[in-house]
Formats: structure tokens, C-alpha cells, sequence
């Protein structure tokens, strides 16, 4: 291997390991969301880093505490799905595009809503860690439907595992087994 073709290939490594961090991050803030992890939310911003959503803009640090206010107050599950991802990364600068599509059971157990919209993000890498310092959402597709199938047999006597908005849900056990309590439907 030249010596370009080296320096090639480490400016190569480095730039996917910079884009797989970044996507890191922006799922790390989904999965605080979903949880409840206000802590696991407040972790993906720096300290100076803000979250739009609409005319509510909250300091990344405390938007965990609001997100799980307005969650709760909304639905009884929610769930962020990250799909397209662009991003472009400029040294210690990157600017991401995710789409977002969130899920929510109404309180009534019967109906669900579906939000599309997209997450605009500036991170910043400092002391070799990516972050939030600016997030702007959209909002573009919203419906409600019936959620009456989760009321089935299929799912209730199966007793599929469900999840729960705190730290007792099944994605935090360690070790993983088989047989690892879990809250059910």
C-alpha cells in the first residue's frame, strides 16, 4: 500500500466511524425518548445544545423531562423509528437529515397515532464525542387509526413481551436471557 493510499484509507475509516457515532447518537436520543431515559436523552445534546419541536424550544439537556411529559400525557406507548439518514460531516461539524416516524397508543388502548416528520441536526464532535447542539423537527404526515389488533388473541395469549417506559424494560437487562422477567400484554 502507497503512503496516499494509506492516508486514503484511514480518512476513510474515520469518516465512517464519525457517520456510524452520529447515527449513534441520534438513535440513542430515540431510545431515550421511548424508555423514559431522560438521562440517556439529555446525553446525546452538549451542554449548550437546544430541541425545537414547533414553537417549543427546550435546552437538550431538559428535553428529556419534557418529551416524557408530553408522551405521558398523550399515550400510554410511543416509539421513534429512524429511517432515511443523510448527514455531512465537515471536520468537527456535521449536518444530519433522519426521518422520524413516531408511534403512539392513545390512552383508550384502541386507537394509535402515526407522526412522519423529519429530525435537522448540527453536531458537534468535542473531546472525540459526537452531539446534539441543534435540533429542529418537522412535522409532516400525522393520522390516527384503530390500534384494536394489539387487543387480539394473536398478541394476548401469546403474552408477547411489551415495553415499559423506564429502566425495568427488557432492552436493559444484562445478560439477555430467555428467561429475563418482562412486563407482557
Amino acid at each position: 500500500m502507497t503512503p496516499d493510499e494509506e492516508r486514503q484509507l484511514l480518512a476513510d475509516v474515520q469518516y465512517l466511524k464519525d457517520r456510524q457515532a452520529i447515527l449513534d447518537v441520534i438513535n440513542q436520543q430515540s431510545r431515550g425518548c421511548d424508555r423514559h431515559d431522560a438521562e440517556l436523552v439529555a446525553d446525546a445534546f452538549h451542554e449548550d445544545g437546544f430541541d425545537e419541536h414547533g414553537t417549543q424550544v427546550t435546552p437538550g439537556k431538559e428535553y428529556g423531562h419534557w418529551a416524557n411529559e408530553t408522551h405521558t400525557k398523550g399515550s400510554q406507548i410511543n416509539m421513534h423509528h429512524i429511517t432515511t439518514h443523510t448527514c455531512e460531516i465537515d471536520g468537527d461539524v456535521a449536518h444530519a437529515e433522519s426521518y422520524v416516524i413516531g408511534l403512539m397508543l392513545n390512552h383508550d388502548g384502541v386507537t394509535a397515532r402515526l407522526l412522519a416528520g423529519r429530525y435537522v441536526d448540527r453536531l458537534e464532535k468535542r473531546d472525540g464525542r459526537w452531539k446534539l447542539v441543534v435540533r429542529r423537527s418537522t412535522a409532516e404526515v400525522c393520522f390516527s387509526g384503530d390500534a384494536t389488533l394489539m387487543t387480539l388473541a394473536t398478541f394476548t395469549d401469546r403474552h408477547f413481551v411489551s415495553g415499559s417506559r423506564d429502566r425495568t424494560d427488557l432492552s436493559y437487562a444484562r445478560p439477555l436471557g430467555i428467561d429475563t422477567p418482562a412486563a407482557v400484554w
